[in-house]
């Protein structure tokens, strides 16, 4: 098995394509719920999240020391990164076919990436020993996080 990430990018043009549309953003949750539950009841997804808008973020450039922080929105950008998913799959090919079922419309495009795994370091390097136990305390945080957070929904 291998975890792919699938990356959504948007444009302006696309933005303002579905502000024209004017389709209702309960529609577009639900659409994406379906889709997410979809990946859940095929026992695929490992993560998923939308992000917030350029505005409420900013870029950090390394092209000087010390590097420059810059808030958003981001004039020069051409495609703003709106939301991510994790898959697990068992080829690149079964990635490709999540990735094209996913309810975006045009202007929008999914980047698909591998993701590596921690088998493919040195397992000897004591940074790689590291990572496998931070990862180790992440998840169970999450977990914790996930348990409270389906009890506030069930009361």
């Amino acid at each position: 098995m291998a975890r792919y990430m699938m990356i959504m990018r948007s444009t302006p043009e696309a933005e303002a394509a579905m502000e024209e549309a004017n389709v209702d953003f309960n529609e577009i949750i639900a659409s994406m719920g379906r889709y997410n539950e979809e990946l859940i009841k095929a026992g695929v997804l490992l993560a998923g999240e939308g992000l917030t808008g350029p505005e409420e973020g900013f870029v950090v450039d390394f092209d000087s020391d010390p590097p420059v922080v810059t808030d958003g929105p981001y004039t020069e950008a051409k495609e703003l990164f709106n939301g991510f998913w994790i898959i697990e799959v068992s080829s690149k090919e079964e990635a490709k076919q999540w990735a094209q079922k996913i309810p975006l419309g045009k202007g929008v495009k999914v980047e698909v990436r591998r993701v590596s795994e921690t088998s493919e370091f040195p397992q000897d390097n004591p940074w790689v020993q590291k990572e496998v136990q931070w990862k180790a305390e992440v998840a169970e945080k999450i977990a914790a996080k996930a348990r409270a957070e389906a009890e506030q929904f069930a009361r």
